[in-house]
């Protein structure tokens, strides 16, 4: 029995999987909470502290599920949400609460730099993606403005995965599919830029503080005597460079060669595809990033979904089963009820300031089923939104994988599936990220184990084996709801232009 461990830190909390490769099975899994740091200013920054305290956690708990000894773990991945900055000193102590993907708290400083690339399409020359306020570079830009005894003391910059794999092995190492989000790399030659580095620090401090890049089917070290200690494993466990939880979503979905789409109905939603050679994308709105499985990987980031559902949820005290039922209580449409979403300011478009509103209310159509309907649509066209940028780039989507806490709801499901005119499946394991990470961990021991094969080919067959669609969701768009889709689905533009005529529609 050969075991694997699969890690993912997200927004939410940290989960783990522990996989047999011989069996090809998951034996455990489990999860542990974080708390947020959240203010109306956009602020949005979590303590690395409590990333290692849930990983313990969850780490034991998949352990324990599993019901196997630790020590047979040879390796490991770790999946980290991405864009977050986290900053080191030399002795490897982390100098600030670490700034999210959703922190919008940074936005002047992304428009400052922004302007000095030359606006969006002097960034696409310089970086082959626009610079956008949740990546990495406006969070140190605004370090380096607002704690300047702290940056004199910079060493390291890392991202969240960056920095879990460090605790683990005290290795400073940076994968190209991570570091493609963070607004300092070149994506079409995988190389820093020095250019954009040098307009946020002049002096060299910040580039040499990049970490060195690796690629993604490479292991970076093994345990560090404490982290194995903590976690019950052996020193000799390897780990694997690991990588953004979306490219870890990728490879745990099976999304790895053209033709699938995946789309995740969490905190935010994303949808991306794979691509064997860089993007020239014609709207900045897609992120050309690299992947983590050595090729590319378009991307649209959407700021409000079940962030924005939770909020509704809330609101009413309903738990998720109690917002299913209202939801399932709603006809399409929502009564007349048009929500924008932004809850959390908004990505594509680019509207980092946007608050969400309710508009069309009536004495008749203000009920609690279509409110909870209203939010569920509306997050779901702003994901229609991608999916169209997706489709004139020439990007095609002949089914869509659906993950996220989202995708769990049925009635969602279908939504999606009659809002998008596109086939939709989830997948059987749910926990795609972490899944991710143990796939990538395995291809990453196959090719040190044996380092003649093709690793495109290792890592399919991994994929064909670990990742299978749950038929029981599948669902196909619904002829009569997608014509009805289509025109609420304009509606939703025209409020939103209405609203936001800024937003580049």
């Amino acid at each position: 029995m050969s075991l694997y461990a699969g890690i993912d830190c997200g927004t939410q909390g940290t989960k783990v999987v522990i996989v047999d490769s011989e069996q090809g099975a998951i034996l455990g899994e489990g999860s542990a909470a974080h708390a947020l740091i959240s203010d109306s200013n956009g602020r949005r920054e979590q303590h690395a502290a409590w990333w290692i305290e849930a990983l313990i956690t969850a780490f034991h708990q998949a352990v324990a599920q599993a019901g196997v000894d630790a020590r047979q773990i040879v390796a490991l991945g770790v999946s980290g949400q991405q864009h977050g900055f986290v900053p080191l000193d030399e002795q490897g102590e982390v100098l600030h609460s670490i700034k999210l993907w959703c922190d919008t708290e940074t936005a002047a400083e992304n428009d400052a730099l922004l302007a000095q690339l030359g606006g969006v399409s002097g960034s696409l020359a310089q970086l082959g993606l626009s610079m956008a306020t949740g990546y990495t570079a406006s969070k140190i830009l605004w370090f380096k403005r607002t704690q300047p005894a702290l940056w004199s003391r910079l060493h390291t910059v890392l991202l969240p995965h960056d920095y879990l794999n460090f605790w683990l092995t005290g290795e400073r190492v940076a994968e190209y599919g991570d570091a493609s989000g963070t607004g300092l790399l070149n994506v079409r030659t995988r190389e820093w830029d020095r250019r954009t580095v040098e307009l946020i620090d002049s002096s060299g401090r910040l580039w040499d503080a990049l970490p060195p890049l690796k690629n993604a089917e490479c292991f970076i070290g093994t345990l560090r005597a404490e982290a194995a200690d903590r976690l019950g494993l052996s020193t000799a466990t390897r780990v694997a460079t690991g990588g953004g939880d979306n490219m870890m979503a990728a490879i745990g979905s099976g999304n790895i060669s053209a033709g699938t789409v995946t789309m995740s109905l969490g905190t935010s939603g994303t949808l991306f595809a794979s691509s064997a050679a860089p993007i020239v994308a014609e709207s900045e709105a897609i992120a050309g990033f690299c992947s983590s499985s050595n090729g590319w990987l378009p991307l649209i980031c959407t700021m409000n979904v079940t962030s924005a559902t939770s909020s509704v949820q809330t609101l009413l005290e309903e738990d998720i089963a109690g917002f299913n039922r209202l939801l399932d209580q709603a006809a399409a449409g929502a009564g007349g009820i048009e929500m924008l979403p932004f809850f959390n300011g908004e990505r594509v478009p680019p509207l980092p300031h946007a608050r969400a509103s309710l508009h069309n209310l009536d004495s008749d159509n203000f009920t609690r089923a279509n409110l909870c309907m209203a939010v569920v649509e509306s997050a779901t066209y702003g994901l229609r939104y991608g999916l169209d940028l997706f489709r004139r780039q020439g990007i095609a989507a002949r089914e869509i994988r659906l993950t996220g806490g989202g995708a769990r709801s049925p009635r969602w499901r279908q939504i999606v599936a009659d809002v998008m005119g596109c086939p939709v499946v989830c997948l059987q394991v749910n926990e795609t990220a972490a899944l991710g990470g143990a796939i990538q961990a395995m291809w990453a021991a196959a090719l040190a184990d044996q380092p003649h094969q093709q690793a495109d080919r290792v890592l399919s067959d991994l994929c064909q084996r670990f990742v299978s669609p749950d038929e029981s969701t599948r669902v196909a768009p619904d002829a009569e709801r997608q014509a009805r889709y289509d025109a609420l689905y304009q509606r939703y533009l025209q409020r939103l232009r209405q609203a936001y005529p800024e937003g580049s529609l």
